[in-house]
């Protein structure tokens, strides 16, 4: 049973639009929305449930209408006094949300009927979400409140979701008062030597938990005793955490459990039937909960640890698990994370040489940075048991690696093929081996060579064509030497982008035209050179940065030469990619300066005469060379335009790219563009998903056409633009046309 307090996400007030209701229901996944009046007194409990019928019964009705309008108004409630052992009786069949009201009607809180997950202050903790990860801190302040903020601080910037502290009542919890330790064994007596001089009062740690608040960090702490119980309930803590020394402690779990509070339980040295004990008495309380599976020796073994009992402790307590370790190094919590666990817990201290027995088995800041990485990275890595698809490096790799059906001969519309007019060759870029059955014994609509591609299309009855588009802006088409004349042939651009390859720069350009085109160019840099070279203007290298200066600058030249085959007398832009990748990870904002200025200072060795120079907006994991990098420049739109307002470099405004990078930082797209686009002289207009699917198809990913479209319209007014479809060219330019079909209503 979760009982919730974070209101917001789940009242409307009764005349709020019934739309504005609907926003809500989709926000919080939950399905329903409670109505309160403008002091906050319960009005009515509106569902999907409530809307469908609603909607059906009045199936003109205006979305405007009041939230109270189609909400149910005698929606059962109950007092905020109520026992949470008693509320899931009163929910009955079908009712899953619990209003709990004051005594004076206002709504104070919702009880949830949920056991598969765990809500802690703002974290919901279950299947689908991350892991929870809480940085122990337990007493590992050694008595200094100084200390404890500072390890607050450390663990906040390590990336832990929480952090945990200890507080206990000497004289309620040991059996002489003042932690006296006549006469007790050795291992208690150096316990209570510790904790009577390294333990924290009350006041002291509720100073510390006001510290985690201001850092933004969830603040947990395990009580030993009821005083302390009652302590942290007083001051509010969002969730209390159960030691394995108590878990067998009834009296304190009904104190706990009677709270209201969410429970983890760690369930180090306890046999399996006292820990069912345990979880059917905390959950007959009505209190959620959570159990770790936990190994209490500091530290532990790893042949001890048997990570497998967490899929048995999942089936004891019917609720969320995960692990509390106290074994050396990382891997053991990665590893456990891997199994299921959704919450992790480990020690944390600034210096393993400190008193006390947790300091030796606690992880150093940097050290628990580095398991809070590898978790991460291990939950993007197990992903969902969903259909499997090609992702979009596996997609490029199949270009180049994969085989395909080709003309085994020359063929003329109208012929029927037959096998023996099919071959299989590489590269990957028409239709995959598999599809030979489907491809057999239909009818050629196109004149096709030998060793031409068999594409999609060829499954169809007709392909789309190039056809006279109107935009409101100037439009060209992404072509290399050998295609550009047939994709012109049943439209004229206003440009073509040329998008050289690094052999591309050696060829006679003038082999592949035989007169002066009407009509303007662009060029885009090649993305890769011989011996897997990539430029990287931003390269502290003197050896990088020298080479990468120099195939810029043959760029360029070449971009001034082929001048002579267009008729349109304007200077020709040139994208380039100026670089700052790196392999490993993203580097900080901190580091990104000086690379800019290197890029800055190597735009001044350049002759640009007679070229436009426009750096490319850049996505945070490009594809490169068969597997995914970082970006880390022309990544962040605040930087970006800085630079271009520094240096005079004027953008080209990659929207695949940016709306990928305002995903990966978590920022409105629209907010990017606003900075962006005043600066741009030239657009890629193409689509994205996620924070690495690019070069998808306009309108099939995650961009809000019509709101860049109102951007652009009003940012970048006649900037030119193409459609960067990944494969946009296969088939005759079939992408490319489907995506300028799709652009025109906006443009």
């Amino acid at each position: 049973m979760i009982i919730e307090r974070h209101l917001a996400p789940y009242v409307v007030f009764s005349e709020d639009p019934i739309i504005n209701g609907l926003r809500k229901i989709s926000a919080n996944k939950e399905r329903i929305v409670f109505c309160v009046d403008a002091h906050g007194i319960l009005q009515g409990a509106l569902s999907d449930g409530d809307f469908r019928r609603w909607i059906v019964e009045n199936p003109s009705a205006d979305l405007e209408t009041s939230c109270i309008s189609v909400a149910n108004q005698n929606a059962k409630a109950a007092p905020s006094s109520t026992p949470a052992s008693e509320l899931g009786a009163l929910m009955g069949q079908g009712i899953s949300h619990l209003p709990l009201v004051d005594e004076r009607g206002h709504l104070v809180a919702i009880a949830i009927n949920k056991s598969d997950v765990l809500r802690i202050g703002k974290h919901e903790i279950g299947e689908d979400s991350p892991a929870f990860i809480i940085a122990e801190i337990g007493n590992n302040h050694n008595g200094s409140v100084e200390l404890a903020k500072q390890l607050v601080d450390l663990a906040a910037d390590a990336g832990a979701d929480a952090v945990k502290f200890q507080l206990r009542d000497m004289d309620s919890l040991y059996r002489q008062s003042g932690g006296s330790t006549a006469g007790e064994d050795l291992g208690a007596q150096y316990t209570l030597d510790l904790l009577s001089k390294f333990s924290l009062p009350a006041e002291s740690l509720f100073e510390v938990f006001d510290h985690c608040k201001e850092r933004d960090i969830t603040v947990m702490c395990t009580p030993w005793d009821s005083k302390s119980v009652t302590d942290l309930a007083d001051y509010g803590i969002p969730g209390l955490k159960i030691a394995s020394a108590d878990l067998t402690n009834h009296e304190l779990l009904r104190d706990a459990a009677s709270r209201g509070l969410p429970l983890i339980m760690s369930t180090g040295m306890s046999r399996e039937d006292e820990i069912k004990e345990s979880a059917d008495l905390v959950r007959s309380l009505g209190a959620q909960f959570a159990l770790l599976h936990c190994q209490s020796t500091y530290p532990a073994p790893f042949k001890d640890v048997n990570l497998a009992y967490m899929d048995r402790l999942a089936e004891i307590g019917e609720c969320v698990v995960g692990y509390s370790g106290h074994e050396r190094g990382i891997h053991v919590p990665v590893a456990a994370v891997a199994r299921g666990a959704k919450i992790v817990e480990k020690h944390f201290t600034i210096d393993q040489s400190m008193e006390g027995n947790d300091h030796k088995v606690s992880l150093l800041p940097d050290e628990f940075k580095q398991m809070v990485k590898n978790i991460r990275e291990v939950e993007e890595a197990i992903g969902q048991r969903t259909a499997r698809v090609v992702s979009t490096g596996e997609m490029m790799n199949r270009v180049n690696l994969a085989k395909s059906l080709v003309a085994a001969r020359p063929l003329a519309v109208g012929d029927v093929i037959s096998e023996s007019d099919v071959a299989v060759k590489s590269p990957g870029r028409g239709l995959q081996p598999n599809a030979l059955p489907q491809l057999v014994g239909r009818k050629v609509h196109r004149a096709m060579a030998e060793g031409d591609f068999f594409f999609e299309g060829d499954l169809n009855e007709s392909t789309p064509k190039g056809r006279q588009f109107e935009f409101n802006r100037p439009w060209g088409l992404p072509v290399r030497y050998h295609d550009h004349a047939a994709l012109i042939e049943d439209c004229k651009p206003d440009f073509l982008e040329f998008h050289f390859s690094y052999k591309d720069l050696d060829v006679d350009m003038d082999s592949f035209f035989t007169k002066p085109l009407e009509m303007g160019f662009t060029t885009h840099l090649p993305d890769l050179f011989a011996g897997d070279f990539l430029v990287d203007l931003a390269s502290m290298d003197q050896a990088h940065w020298g080479r990468s200066i120099a195939e810029v600058q043959r760029t360029i030249d070449i971009t001034r030469d082929l001048k002579k085959w267009f008729t349109k007398d304007e200077d020709p832009v040139m994208v380039v990619t100026m670089g700052g990748f790196t392999t490993d990870r993203h580097i900080s904002p901190a580091e990104r300066q000086p690379k800019y200025q290197r890029i800055a200072d190597a735009l001044k060795k350049l002759d640009t005469t007679g070229v436009r120079i426009a750096a490319q907006t850049l996505p945070p994991f490009p594809w490169l060379m068969g597997g995914q990098q970082y970006h880390n420049l022309f990544l962040d739109p605040v930087d970006t335009a800085a630079f271009a307002e520094e240096t005079g470099t004027m953008l080209c405004l990659d929207v695949s790219h940016s709306k990928l990078a305002a995903t990966f930082l978590n920022i409105p797209f629209s907010e990017a563009v606003e900075l962006m686009a005043p600066h741009t002289i030239h657009l890629h207009l193409v689509d994205a998903t996620g924070v690495d699917g690019e070069g998808v198809q306009v309108g099939d990913g995650d961009v809000d056409w019509p709101v860049l479209a109102e951007q652009l319209d009003r940012l970048s007014p006649n900037v030119s633009f193409i459609p960067e479809i990944w494969q946009g060219h296969v088939n005759n330019g079939e992408g490319f046309w489907t995506a300028l079909d799709r652009l025109e209503k906006w443009l």
